[in-house]
């Protein structure tokens, strides 16, 4: 058994302003008995443009947002996952890399978002991460003392061939800043049906709200367990979530349901 936490925010412009917020809720996960705790996208920074992550973005492994990050991991004695922060990447643009922290402020991996974000929605709304994102282009996972944990980011969700790269892990994570207008359509049911075609727990850390540059994001945060059950689940607010996962029941529905021998392509 063990307990994870989702952390909701509706993360604005102002860095330490956020950073504040989300550690007053990853000590709430800690005082509730948390072991492994997921930040959403963005969780540091949400500009009013979107050129504005290049101000703040940060080298690899030298930062004040990778140093927040390691600390509070240490202070916690967490399993830290550091939804995305923007990493420089060669091209002057930035990468949206999620970091794992271990209880040792370690960071022991690091996925860049591949998937972008590039598309107009009904009604008008237009998003193109890839003028400011470079893409990452390998799929990332990490093993923690209770299994393997598969990272993702957001727009990842939509693409299951990432998660079955991830076969057999635990756990799946999906820290993410979802539209209000996707969320409400895709959101649940993705989360769902990832957590069920791979027998995995799937932790979702949404944004939720309003946003400094007009963006509204879904939240809805919440923990998947492997039959595909919403355990926990937040609506547009900030907060937190703890959820006990049961690993031994996990490994009992896959062997009554044995997928992975069964797969043929």
């Amino acid at each position: 058994m063990v307990k994870a936490a989702v952390v909701q925010l509706c993360s604005g412009a102002e860095v330490d302003s956020n950073l504040a917020t989300a550690a007053e809720l990853l000590r709430e996960a800690a005082a509730q008995g948390a072991r492994l705790a997921l930040l959403p996208e963005n969780f540091a920074f949400m500009g009013r443009h979107e050129n504005d992550k290049l101000a703040i973005a940060e080298a690899t492994g030298a930062g004040p947002i990778q140093d927040w990050l390691a600390t509070q991991a240490r202070q916690h004695g967490l399993w830290l996952l550091g939804g995305s922060i923007p990493l420089r990447s060669p091209d002057g643009r930035v990468f949206a890399s999620l970091l794992v922290m271990d209880p040792q402020g370690q960071c022991r991996a690091r996925y860049d978002k591949i998937h972008l974000f590039d598309v107009d929605l009904p009604g008008g709304e237009q998003y193109r991460e890839s003028r400011t994102i470079a893409p990452g282009r390998r799929a990332a996972a990490v093993a923690t003392p209770w299994g393997r944990v598969g990272l993702s980011i957001c727009y990842d969700l939509r693409f299951p061939e990432l998660y079955r790269s991830y076969a057999g892990a635990e756990f799946l994570v999906v820290p993410s800043a979802f539209t209000a207008q996707t969320g409400a359509a895709h959101w649940e049911p993705l989360l769902r049906a990832r957590a069920i075609e791979n027998q995995a727990f799937v932790l979702a850390a949404d944004q939720g709200g309003r946003h400094a540059n007009g963006r509204e994001t879904y939240g809805g945060s919440m923990i998947v367990d492997p039959w595909g059950q919403v355990l926990v689940r937040l609506d547009q607010h900030p907060g937190v979530l703890v959820a006990e996962c049961d690993l031994h029941r996990q490994q009992a529905q896959r062997r009554s349901l044995p997928v992975w021998q069964h797969r043929r392509l």
